[in-house]
């Protein structure tokens, strides 16, 4: 089955909702970004993960400390920002983890050119898992627009990747059905006014599942 990951999760209210609508995977955000927890709330928020839910510790460009204190806490690292797979593979100290690479786009949802292209090195970033997001006028991440995923067919028939960028509940399907992903990865998705609505996130959970036993 398609993995799901529910990203940007701020609150125990939040996590619990996640947990409860089916969510795979937690993403808890450290970089600079309207769904950032400070040090203490992601602890609580890491402390709070029930068996078999996976946390994932999302950065950008951020300061190693941070990054070595979510590797402390057993967290899966996510680096979205311009690290360098020699940086990824150092902080990761040996762990897998996901490396984001941006497809850029234009506000419309037109497929512009892909940023990092130079990065996919199939030798590189060789314990990561890459995912796939859309970035709109520099914006990494968060955009609530998607890319082409006729883009990353390709790569998803040679490796396990990631789908991020502009997914909801109502198109979530058709990305399973188009590029078979190891997994999927929500934010702004499944929010109603900027806060996680349960009701969304239990739809996008539904429609993935739906999506998987189609194929």
């Amino acid at each position: 089955m398609t993995r799901i990951k529910l990203c940007g999760i701020a609150t125990l209210a939040d996590l619990d909702a996640a947990i409860d609508a089916g969510a795979d995977a937690l993403g808890f955000i450290r970089a600079t970004s309207p769904r950032q927890v400070d040090r203490a709330t992601f602890a609580s928020l890491a402390a709070a993960l029930p068996p078999f839910v996976d946390g994932v510790a999302v950065f950008a460009d951020s300061e190693p400390a941070d990054v070595a204190h979510a590797r402390a806490l057993g967290l899966t690292l996510q680096f979205s920002g311009h690290e360098t797979a020699a940086t990824c593979e150092a902080a990761s100290d040996g762990r897998a983890y996901v490396k984001a690479f941006h497809v850029a786009v234009d506000a419309s949802g037109d497929t512009a050119t892909d940023s990092h292209a130079a990065e996919l090195d199939r030798d590189a970033y060789a314990r990561a898992l890459w995912m796939f997001d859309s970035t709109v006028r520099g914006k990494l991440g968060g955009t609530g627009v998607a890319f082409d995923w006729d883009r990353v067919v390709t790569i998803a028939r040679e490796r396990r990747v990631i789908v991020s960028g502009g997914l909801t509940p109502e198109n979530v399907a058709a990305c399973v059905r188009t590029v078979r992903p190891y997994a999927v990865d929500v934010r702004s998705g499944v929010e109603t006014n900027g806060r996680k609505d349960i009701s969304k996130m239990r739809a996008f959970v539904r429609a993935v599942r739906e999506a998987d036993e189609q194929a």
